[in-house]
């Protein structure tokens, strides 16, 4: 049996322009190291086409304040420093991978641990498992700097983060691995 600290992660958040498919208006990466959450990294992009009303309505980031910012290709090596690790998490991962292996062409995912079905087999019972209901449940956002909000990349990634810790607990990485079959039955769209 092996702790599930054996492993370094990367957390992973993307708020999208609200386009199909989704390009990169922010996104947040938080590692955890030997069991312990570290300081995120957080990039703002300049998407290839603008931001969406709707998307601007989920994650507040409008064209004005992506205007100046880099394209994506310009802090491409950075992410892919940050996401050189042993296991990505993100809550309905397969949202933000998608954008990332979009984005990151031949980039090679490490093994993914996804919050929102981890916390369906080991939280059985909610009526919802939706980023926010988890955070408030469990009191996720407690002692986060004023500023941040949900629907924010570094928000969603770090309390992500706690989410994956509290979950993982003193599991094993076996126990954390153990994937039930069937289908996703996900309950939160890609809000991009």
């Amino acid at each position: 049996m092996t702790h599930w600290t054996s492993l370094n992660y990367v957390v992973v958040d993307v708020e999208g322009n609200g386009r199909q498919p989704p390009d990169i208006v922010e996104l947040a990466a938080v590692p955890i190291v030997d069991g312990i959450i570290c300081e995120p990294k957080n990039w703002l992009v300049r998407p290839d086409l603008p931001i969406t009303h709707f998307a601007k309505k989920i994650h507040g980031i409008g064209n004005e304040q992506v205007e100046n910012a880099p394209a994506f290709t310009y802090v491409e090596v950075d992410v892919l420093k940050a996401l050189d690790t042993s296991a990505l998490i993100a809550h309905n991962a397969h949202v933000d991978v998608g954008v990332l292996q979009r984005k990151l062409g031949d980039w090679k995912c490490p093994e993914v641990f996804d919050t929102l079905k981890l916390a369906r087999r080991l939280l059985p019972g909610r009526t919802t498992y939706k980023l926010g209901a988890l955070v408030e449940e469990l009191g996720l956002a407690s002692g986060l700097d004023g500023e941040a909000q949900p629907h924010r990349a570094a928000y969603d990634a770090v309390v992500t983060a706690r989410l994956f810790v509290h979950l993982a607990g003193r599991r094993t990485l076996e126990e954390l691995r153990d994937q039930p079959t069937g289908g996703d039955g996900s309950d939160e769209p890609a809000l991009f």
